[in-house]
């Protein structure tokens, strides 16, 4: 395989996966091993089986720590909090900043009351000076967007706000 196909590869996996990538070298090819393909890890043949295992379990916790910090998976809904993605049972779903961070608020708070006040202080700040209904229109189009006959993620509480819905989860 070529440096370039291997490049392409591990450039792939890593932007379309939170896989992470070990090489395995030879020693004899070590002094031409271009470490800027972008590997993870690596090892250095010859090696055991533990040695193996203890870096594939570290290159593991290494990428659930940080996938942990980038993403919000609740049920079929994953946010993507590096790209502004969002996902519904695979399918990618295109939202507005504003209505992406309603969902983000939401979603980072699963069973939490907000009221229309404190979505509209924390999504569009304490200067805004529009109405409280703007909370409505935008959870409006939200629902519009993400949700089907299987798939509920935003609740009215009536006479109070909103809460992302636990029963998806």
């Amino acid at each position: 395989m070529s440096v370039e196909s291997l490049s392409t590869i591990i450039s792939q996996a890593h932007r379309d996966s939170f896989i992470p990538v070990l090489g395995i070298i030879s020693n004899f090819d070590l002094h031409d091993f271009d470490f800027t393909l972008g590997f993870d890890d690596f090892v250095v043949r010859p090696f055991t089986a533990d040695e193996i295992l203890v870096r594939i379990d570290q290159l593991l916790w290494t990428r659930q720590k940080e996938i942990g910090q980038e993403t919000i998976r609740l049920g079929d809904l994953l946010l993507d909090l590096n790209r502004y993605e969002v996902w519904v049972s695979g399918r990618e779903v295109t939202l507005t900043f504003k209505e992406y961070e309603v969902l983000k608020l939401l979603a980072s708070h699963p069973g939490r009351v907000f009221t229309r006040e404190v979505l509209m202080n924390r999504v569009w700040g304490y200067d805004y000076f529009g109405g409280t209904r703007t909370v409505d229109v935008h959870i409006r189009r939200l629902r519009a967007k993400l949700e089907d006959p299987a798939h509920t993620f935003v609740d009215t509480v009536r006479n109070v706000g909103y809460r992302f819905n636990t029963d998806n989860i």
